[in-house]
């Protein structure tokens, strides 16, 4: 992969892409008017890639293993994984009550430095509780790297668990590809 792109240019794109605009519900259950659709990205090959390129970097020195959330961080973790070498575990929301009963599935986190893959984060709810199940099951977690942070700008919404934001783009960013397009 080549050095990645300016980022005006990705935030102009994945706005456009994935960008949509109505009556919205979050996960945290907050209503907006608008909704920042990350499959639309996750599924264009060529994009996707693109904001892996600029995620590589993200990825601090010392990270184990890569810890995609289910569902839109497994296919971004799956891409950086083949960039950068690294292993990849697939976070589930709840462990399996079946089979191996697993949270994550992949390599054995107890003792391991993860550092978890997001898509989109708001208020880092699905962040927030997989950090909690894997530092209880012996992993390191201070670290995530998301394609879009969405959250206010001066805001770490998840300094309450000790973990860094480290996003691709932010709102901000995208909002003001938006602006220039």
């Amino acid at each position: 992969m080549s050095d990645p792109e300016p980022i005006e240019g990705l935030a102009r794109d994945v706005d456009a892409c994935c960008r949509l605009t109505g009556e919205f519900t979050l996960r945290s259950g907050q209503r907006s008017t608008e909704y920042f659709d990350k499959y639309l990205f996750e599924s264009d090959p060529a994009l996707l890639r693109r904001v892996v390129a600029r995620m590589r970097d993200l990825v601090p020195s010392g990270t184990e293993l890569l810890g995609g959330l289910e569902m839109g961080g497994i296919p971004i973790a799956t891409v950086l994984s083949g960039e950068t070498g690294l292993p990849t575990l697939f976070v589930r929301k709840e462990a399996k009550t079946y089979g191996t009963c697993k949270l994550a599935e992949g390599p054995d986190v107890d003792g391991r430095r993860i550092t978890l893959v997001e898509d989109v984060i708001t208020t880092g709810g699905a962040v927030r509780d997989a950090t909690t199940r894997l530092r209880d099951a012996g992993a390191t977690v201070d670290h995530v790297v998301c394609a879009i942070d969405r959250s206010p700008e001066v805001e770490n919404p998840l300094a309450d668990v000790g973990l860094e934001v480290r996003p691709v783009l932010t709102k901000a960013q995208l909002d003001a590809a938006r602006t220039t397009s």
